[in-house]
């Protein structure tokens, strides 16, 4: 292990947009993606949700993808590459709860696997590659989620059973706004809030509705800092790497993004094979 000074790097941004229906979710994304990029062409929505996105095609010639049932992570994560392999800088995938809660989605998985609680053990990873798809992303990520009524359950003073209502609640695993960058809530105005803020741009701040100008404003928050290290100049820093611990000590500097990347992988292996088979030569 080994302490470095911490720096702020650039980022790639992972959102979430969440409302009733009704709310804006879709118009409010696309604007943000073409407030970041300034080119509807580096936009692409994946579209759950009937082909909504269409409706707003009049704003400008983003690109659509369609993805229809089952809503199964691996087909959310295939969608994700899809519009990478194409060269996309921002990502709308409207909307996430499909993939919990639709269709072919985790909750009617594990329901066809008997519903048992063990049955998670094998749902839960394939839900994680598909977080970690959206984290891992060369794109800039914007999800939106829906949210509904919530209610709960109480006994009062005689011990007779009471449904309340408890808020709104978004329809996807619970613990996906940790994840996030930027969590942002809209009412039926179309005002916002943010739940949870990294950027410090908009928390504890009045609401506000969402214009081109809010993405630029992520966007040169995004851009602060030190230049992201590219795949090609991970893998030319591998063969400076004269031992299994310099291997190591790359490693931990090293963002995600670029330690998942196959080509790394790859070439970090041949490395460390390499490293090791000389440590094994006679003096």
């Amino acid at each position: 292990m080994k302490l470095t000074k911490a720096t702020r790097k650039k980022a790639k941004l992972r959102m979430g947009l969440s409302a009733v229906a009704g709310g804006g979710k879709t118009y409010s994304a696309l604007l943000l993606a073409y407030g970041m990029t300034n080119d509807w062409n580096k936009i692409a929505v994946i579209d759950t949700e009937n082909n909504s996105a269409s409706l707003y095609s009049h704003l400008g010639g983003f690109n659509a993808l369609e993805l229809q049932a089952p809503y199964s992570p691996e087909r959310y994560i295939e969608a994700i590459k899809a519009c990478e392999n194409e060269g996309m800088e921002v990502i709308i995938i409207d909307s996430i709860t499909h993939e919990w809660d639709g269709k072919g989605g985790c909750l009617e998985i594990v329901e066809k696997l008997g519903g048992r609680y063990q049955d998670w053990s094998k749902v839960t990873p394939r839900h994680q590659s598909f977080i970690d798809a959206i984290l891992q992303s060369k794109a800039h990520v914007i999800t939106t989620v829906r949210r509904k009524q919530d209610y709960e359950m109480s006994k009062g003073a005689d011990n007779k059973i009471k449904v309340e209502k408890a808020g709104l609640k978004e329809i996807t695993r619970e613990g996906f706004e940790y994840e996030l960058t930027l969590n942002i809530n809209i009412d039926l105005n179309h005002l916002c809030t943010a739940s949870k803020d990294r950027t410090g741009l908009f928390m504890d701040k009045p609401s506000f509705i969402i214009t081109p100008e809010t993405g630029r404003l992520i966007k040169d928050w995004c851009d602060e800092g030190e230049a992201e290290i590219s795949i090609e100049e991970a893998i030319n820093r591998l063969s400076s790497c004269n031992s299994v611990d310099d291997l190591t000590l790359l490693k931990e500097t090293l963002p995600q993004s670029i330690i998942a990347d196959k080509a790394f992988q790859t070439a970090g292996k041949k490395r460390f094979e390499l490293l090791t088979q000389k440590s094994e030569l006679p003096l």
